[in-house]
């Protein structure tokens, strides 16, 4: 089920199979850190709410390039949001040809995160048992 959606992304739900997406749009090529802020801010908001057991990003037209500093204030304002959420997985989908390497934390982060190539690989690690 669709959330939001404004012209950079669009967030949906999936309650069946646990869910929470934001798949970005190429208009992101035009938006600010102060909108890219925002909605990570939005997306945060809705793991709370709906305490989604996994989150997937789809990156693959995503165009916005954040200054150097963004990833910090990520990790103080978002991070930990998504933490008290009870995010079990976070997997990134990537164009072809990016780094795959195997999902584990990134702190501070306290769920593993993935970086797929196919939709297809992250429903699959999304069902299988997360080793604690």
């Amino acid at each position: 089920m669709q959330l939001e959606r404004d012209r950079y992304g669009e967030v949906s739900y999936d309650p069946v199979a646990g869910v929470l997406e934001l798949q970005w749009f190429e208009s992101t090529a035009e938006m600010t850190d102060e909108d890219l802020r925002r909605a990570l801010e939005r997306l945060a908001a809705h793991a709370e709410e709906r305490r989604a057991a996994n989150v997937l990003i789809d990156v693959t037209s995503f165009r916005h390039r954040p200054a150097p500093e963004f990833g910090a204030w990520r990790d103080a304002n978002i991070i930990p949001r998504y933490n008290a959420a009870g995010i079990e997985k976070f997997a990134f989908l990537i164009p072809p040809g990016g780094s795959s390497g195997e999902p584990s934390p990134e702190p501070p982060g306290t769920f593993p995160t993935g970086y797929f190539e196919s939709r297809e690989a992250i429903a699959e690690w999304f069902a299988t048992e997360r080793r604690s």
